[in-house]
């Protein structure tokens, strides 16, 4: 095994996977990657999944400092071929994206970063997204809309209705090469920009973003209810392959 990573290191690294954990959790009212979902805590759920893509050379595991020996004794134990570092995040979800990037190898190709939360992502998932960033240099996980779309003000009253064809929600993995997402990201910390995505970086450099379609299952666990809903999903995937489609 130590060989095999050994030899991993002197290649090239085609895709690093920054993974983020480092958020507060306030709205789940508890730690939500230690919840146990089908009797595997969130967090280890979604490391499994990346170290089982075949298209993932690495792993940038980004959590909160007070959390790092905790983390480093959960990895311990899940035994990962592909966790190549764990560090302490920042303040900001961008900031934690910011010191995964840096930590990621000189070598690598494109850099998918991900939401520890989303535990639902599959191998399959992963591989969408990364080919259509090797198509556009940039790609994101995402849903279209079914639901009709309201714009309102700021009293709650409709302006207007908006065409739905074009919506979309967006969710991670977010994959760009490297070296365009390392531009946007030290432009965006001079400028002092903080975007609500990956994708708002590279958006406001002028970059063109793909949207991959993967399907609603790829949920992020945010409440306590969301924990009801990911076993749900899975029961279903149990009964049948887990798949990228639209609908």
């Amino acid at each position: 095994m130590k060989e095999e990573r050994a030899l991993k290191k002197k290649s090239k690294i085609e895709l690093s996977a920054v993974i983020l954990a480092a958020g507060s959790s306030e709205r789940f009212c508890g730690d939500k990657l230690s919840a146990n979902i089908g009797g595997v805590s969130v967090l280890e759920r979604t490391l499994s999944v990346f170290e089982e893509s075949p298209e993932v050379d690495e792993i940038i595991l980004v959590a909160r400092s007070a959390h790092i020996n905790e983390v480093k004794e959960i990895t311990s134990k899940m035994k990962l071929t592909k966790l190549e570092k764990i560090v302490a995040g920042g303040n900001t979800r961008q900031q934690s994206a910011y010191i995964g990037l840096e930590a990621t190898s000189p070598t690598s190709k494109y850099i998918a970063i991900h939401d520890a939360a989303r535990c639902l992502v599959t191998p399959e998932i992963i591989r969408a997204v990364l080919c259509d960033a090797k198509r556009s240099r940039a790609a994101a996980a995402a849903h279209h809309v079914t639901d009709t779309v309201k714009y309102a003000n700021i009293r709650g009253y409709i302006q207007n209705t908006i065409n739905r064809d074009f919506v979309w929600l967006v969710s991670t993995p977010q994959i760009f090469l490297t070296n365009l997402y390392r531009a946007a990201a030290y432009t965006a910390v001079k400028d002092g920009f903080e975007g609500t995505d990956d994708c708002s970086l590279a958006e406001r450099l002028g970059f063109e973003v793909r949207l991959t379609e993967v399907g609603a299952d790829n949920i992020k666990i945010t409440f306590q209810d969301d924990i009801l809903r990911a076993e749900e999903i899975l029961r279903r995937r149990e009964n049948k392959p887990s798949i990228c489609e639209g609908g």
